[in-house]
């Protein structure tokens, strides 16, 4: 988004430093977080669920997977600024490299060289490898409005908290899913069994296949707002608003009602177990009913992020996660039994939006009438 607002206002040098800084943070990132998990696999895989059956495949993948850990991040980090340069075919096409070599390298691994998980992970460490190397050789040599220059990747304390200050949203979205998994596993295990973990599995699994579209249609809508807001177009960010909403609400309204009205269906895509089936049919329509206005917080979310708001779109972000559903899955349980931890995602869910809808009306025109910070 900083970069886009830079592009709409004219300022190339400085969308420049902010693609250069970007990518200098990724490569330090990358470089910590793989000595982390390195150091620190053996009690984290515990402590996210791991048990010494799974405990052996879960190890043996990791080990592999973070050695793409840098390939990964410029992958993910890296594919956005070519987005903002409108040359969408361009950011398919690297991830679209990844992805098919990695289908076809998959059963090769895993099958022909009976490699097992450690095929599984080989296989995507060279497919995202095979990306990155796509998107750093046209970032450096091949894009015509934005390049990666050595002398722009020099670290500069304001840009890099700018990034920092807006980026922590989409970080605390990300990694509260994976607190939340943490905490629901557990409570499942204790109040219920492996048979109730599975089903959240299979539930977050038709949740993830619901929401992984809306993250590829909120991360090429938000340089077109932050371009148009930078450029002083106000009336086009707020008709791409409005696409965005009836879009993002009648594609998540859509889908989860269909998955609570053939819950079974949904289940039979991930398992042949009768007693697992049969626990999904009762859990999904309660466990998918938030996302029937879901669509509405994810609108006004990314709005917020694209218009460069990091204290709304940071307090959103927690609001649903942090405030809302870790608390609700810890209280619910004790007065509702296991089944009080489905109930908290839809409770979460419902009232994390309607918060957003409400601060987003109050205080969008008054964003747009102040200029955007440089």
């Amino acid at each position: 988004p900083l970069a886009s607002i830079a592009l709409g206002q004219g300022r190339r040098e400085r969308a420049e430093e902010i693609l250069g800084n970007g990518t200098s943070l990724l490569l330090g990132l990358s470089v910590l977080l793989q000595t982390f998990f390195y150091l620190f696999m053996h009690p984290f895989l515990y402590f996210t669920g791991a048990s010494d059956a799974t405990y052996p495949y879960a190890s043996a993948y990791l080990s592999i997977y973070l050695i793409g850990t840098v390939m990964v991040l410029i992958t993910v980090g890296l594919t956005p600024f070519i987005l903002i340069q409108g040359k969408t075919w361009i950011a398919t096409l690297a991830v679209v490299v990844g992805a098919a070599a990695n289908i076809i390298l998959d059963p090769v691994f895993i099958y022909l060289f009976n490699m097992g998980v450690h095929g599984a992970a080989l296989a995507t460490v060279i497919s995202q490898t095979m990306s990155a190397a796509f998107v750093l050789w046209y970032l450096i040599f091949k894009s015509d409005q934005l390049r990666i220059r050595l002398r722009r990747m020099r670290p500069r304390a304001k840009i890099l908290l700018h990034i920092g200050s807006l980026g922590i949203s989409p970080f605390v979205m990300s990694i509260t899913e994976s607190i939340i998994s943490i905490v629901m596993n557990s409570g499942l295990r204790t109040y219920g069994g492996d048979l109730y973990v599975g089903c959240l599995t299979i539930m977050q699994s038709v949740m993830q296949f619901i929401g992984v579209p809306i993250t590829g249609f909120t991360q090429g809508v938000t340089p077109i707002i932050s371009y148009n807001y930078g450029a002083g177009h106000t009336d086009r960010v707020k008709k791409t608003f409005r696409a965005t909403l009836v879009i993002l609400f009648a594609y998540t309204s859509s889908l989860a009602l269909l998955s609570m009205l053939f819950p079974g269906l949904c289940a039979r895509i991930f398992t042949e177990s009768a007693e697992l089936i049969a626990l999904t049919e009762r859990a999904l329509p309660i466990f998918m009913a938030g996302m029937l206005i879901f669509g509405l917080q994810r609108a006004c979310q990314t709005t917020f992020l694209a218009l460069g708001q990091a204290k709304f779109s940071l307090f959103i972000a927690l609001l649903r996660k942090v405030f809302l559903l870790v608390p609700l899955a810890l209280i619910l349980p004790r007065f509702m039994g296991v089944f009080g931890i489905y109930w908290a995602e839809p409770i979460a869910d419902v009232t994390a939006a309607l918060t957003c809808g409400t601060l987003f009306l109050c205080n969008f025109k008054k964003i747009l009438a102040r200029p955007p910070k440089s």
